[in-house]
């Protein structure tokens, strides 16, 4: 089980505490999405931190095939050739540390918008999502 999180909000402004906990989990810059094999206990705790900033849910293995073939980067800003795609992702299914490709995925803003980047799920853009994860990264690839 893969879980994806999701950078909504941006950082200016935030308290010290979060945004040390975003470095920790390698979330910078608005819509960048990092990949965690399992939400761990400590995984959970920094979700708990940064609840307001970000959402997560679990991804299913074709949304992570194209999530990984479309923004998935190597070293030197170069796209994953589509004969290492499933190499990659059972490393990431695994839990390695070294997949060979960048650990950040850069994706655009969700087509029809955010419903509100204030609000939690369902009625906005925060916190966690379950299975409905794949819908935004959908939108947002």
């Amino acid at each position: 089980m893969v879980i994806a999180i999701v950078l909504v909000r941006g950082i200016s402004g935030m308290k010290p505490d979060i945004k040390r906990t975003l470095e920790l989990l390698k979330l910078n810059t608005k819509h960048h999405c990092v990949l965690y094999k399992e939400e761990t206990v400590t995984i959970k705790g920094m979700l708990n931190v940064c609840k307001d900033f970000v959402t997560w849910g679990t991804v299913s293995k074709e949304v992570l095939r194209t999530l990984i073939e479309k923004r998935g980067r190597l070293p030197g800003d170069k796209r994953v050739p589509a004969e290492s795609v499933d190499k990659v992702i059972k490393l990431i299914e695994a839990g390695e540390k070294k997949t060979g490709i960048k650990s950040v995925f850069r994706l655009s803003p969700p087509s029809k918008g955010w419903k509100s980047t204030k609000d939690r799920f369902p009625k906005g853009a925060l916190g966690p999502r379950g299975d409905k994860m794949d819908a935004l990264l959908r939108r947002m690839i």
